[in-house]
């Protein structure tokens, strides 16, 4: 059992040996033959793990997965078949059994659009007229089989953040209709940047600040369209970002909610929107301000605004890859691997590369999942639990891989004890820390924490809760099912250059390599003793659990908490 010094008052650094010296000893020799005691009666002890992951166990799938040849690995395109070709081919190498009904994939259907823009987007405000550039100055798509999308004069309306929040007596649509109407919204939510932690959760951000929340409710409103100001505090990524990822081919699961939604959906930049509203008479500064107060209202910016797309669009599937270790006594309970295979492909050039590799983003995470899945399949001796592994599709274009699973389970959800997920890891060298990204929902946290003191780290919160990390990999479409997940990665707190040297590392990645061609693995800027010392981390945690009858628990203040958190 693991227990810490500063579990106890006489080892609180703060005041030193409080008592006398004789009460002191007798209270150590207490709590020693109380645990001593404790220890012998627990019915579950942890079983170490018999198991060193290296970094030949990851790197080789690291170096091919984002080699250029796979073309950024997007789903439907050229790199698609040969990512899920490779997965599977180790799946069975691996002596790993298939996950699917005798099969190691699973298709989900979507529909690929790809938006041209063939009018400019003009904003007539009085007798003005404005007009604004496509990737420059804005960028749209349509999520509808439609082949062309034709905005005359439609009514923009600044709807706040977009949220409609009953529970809080919240809604930035109340009073009006807007069908025909382009809803202006604000990215993040009215907690962020203010002083009040219980407001909206303060700088944390909830689902209501993410762009996907924002897109569902415009569709529930009504709205014939929805643009979402950029800001590149608030939303977490610079405009880069939203000119890589949301021009070219967009995905979506074949649903008849967005056939049924609003024609345009997509992002302006702050300086548009600055321009936007001062033309329409209104100060965006003192709007922002407005929209955080309770009872804030829409507001009608008395300009309307013309464009058009072209939309080329085709159905086809790609394929989760899963696969499993079968567990000895417990069979039926499964631990739950996650990681997204796939990138964005081809997009514009930058310093003359157009290939979007996506070496940390993920095939970084992907190849932790396959050295996780080696090791535990090379074991004398079999888990106790099964061991799932899912290769999901489509997560940089909305989650949808995982999305499609959580929706069509290859086993009971309630059956799956835990979800660890994968999703980059770190590049930068050993660290002292861990950082747990939404930490505070379920038991994993605790869990993490007793694994990573075995490693002499200790855990470190979500670092940039105002940025949504916990909405924005596939662990969150199985946290909304109730299955406890993990979500991390190697922190700040370098062992040899600090924390600051961390923080730095982390902010470069951001603004010069997230989502960018440049995000390539190249040994002289990685160290791979970061990402092998997650790797044994995941890893542990997952051989704990396979090990063990614990059922992590969802604490009460989580909304993804489920009724079932423990089988007899």
């Amino acid at each position: 059992m693991q227990f810490r010094l500063t579990d106890f008052p006489i080892f609180d650094q703060t005041n030193l040996f409080p008592m006398s010296l004789k009460a002191s000893l007798m209270l150590v020799l207490t709590v020693i033959a109380s645990v001593l005691i404790i220890h012998s009666c627990d019915p579950k002890p942890l079983v170490e793990s018999p198991s060193r992951l290296s970094e030949e166990d990851i790197l080789p799938h690291i170096k091919e997965l984002s080699d250029d040849r796979y073309l950024g690995r997007m789903p439907f395109g050229p790199g698609d078949k040969m990512s899920v070709d490779y997965l599977v081919e180790q799946c069975k190498q691996l002596g790993l059994k298939p996950g699917n009904d005798g099969s190691y994939t699973q298709s989900v259907p979507m529909v690929e659009i790809t938006s041209t823009a063939t009018k400019d987007f003009v904003v007539k405000t009085g007798q003005n007229e404005q007009t604004y550039e496509f990737g420059k100055d804005y960028v749209i798509h349509c999520q509808k089989t439609i082949d062309e999308i034709n905005i005359e004069d439609s009514e923009l309306v600044f709807c706040g953040y977009g949220i409609n929040a009953p529970e809080s007596g919240w809604n930035d649509y109340e009073g009006v209709d807007m069908e025909g109407k382009i809803a202006v919204v604000l990215v993040n939510d009215p907690g962020f940047g203010g002083d009040d932690k219980a407001f909206f959760k303060g700088d944390v951000m909830t689902y209501y600040g993410r762009w996907t929340y924002k897109y569902e409710e415009a569709d529930r409103q009504g709205a014939k369209g929805l643009l979402i100001i950029h800001e590149t505090n608030s939303a977490g990524y610079p405009w880069f970002v939203v000119q890589s990822s949301w021009t070219g081919p967009q995905l979506g699961l074949e649903k008849e909610s967005i056939e049924n939604g609003a024609d345009i959906k997509g992002w302006i930049h702050l300086d548009m929107a600055k321009d936007l509203f001062q033309s329409s008479g209104h100060d965006l500064s003192a709007l922002i301000r407005a929209a955080r107060t309770p009872g804030f209202k829409p507001i009608p910016l008395n300009a309307t605004a013309s464009t058009a797309l072209s939309n080329v669009y085709k159905r086809d599937v790609s394929d989760n890859v899963i696969a499993y270790v079968e567990g000895k006594t417990n069979p039926e309970e499964y631990i739950l691997y996650s990681a997204h295979w796939d990138h964005i492909g081809v997009g514009a050039p930058v310093a003359g590369d157009s290939i979007y590799n996506g070496a940390l983003d993920n095939a970084s995470g992907t190849a932790v999942v396959l050295s996780v899945a080696k090791n535990l399949s090379r074991q004398s001796n079999a888990p106790d639990r099964s061991v799932l592994f899912t290769f999901v599709t489509a997560e940089e274009q909305g989650l949808l891989g995982s999305e499609y699973y959580a929706l069509h389970p290859t086993v009971p959800i309630n059956q799956i004890v835990a979800n660890i997920n994968v999703d980059g890891c770190n590049p930068n060298g050993l660290m002292k820390d861990f950082q747990i990204v939404g930490i505070g929902h379920s038991e994993m946290d605790q869990i993490t924490e007793d694994e990573l003191l075995k490693q002499d780290r200790y855990v470190l919160p979500d670092q940039e809760p105002g940025k949504g990390y916990f909405f924005r990999s596939d662990h969150f479409n199985f946290a909304k099912v109730g299955i406890p997940a993990l979500f991390g990665e190697g922190g700040y707190d370098h062992v040899e250059h600090g924390i600051e040297y961390g923080k730095q590392k982390k902010a470069d990645y951001t603004s010069k390599n997230y989502h960018a061609p440049s995000d390539e693995y190249s040994p002289e800027s990685w160290e791979m003793s970061g990402v092998v010392q997650d790797a044994q981390l995941y890893y542990n945690i997952g051989w704990r659990l396979a090990n063990s009858k614990e059922w992590p628990k969802w604490h009460p203040s989580s909304e993804f908490r489920r009724t079932k958190t423990i089988v007899d």
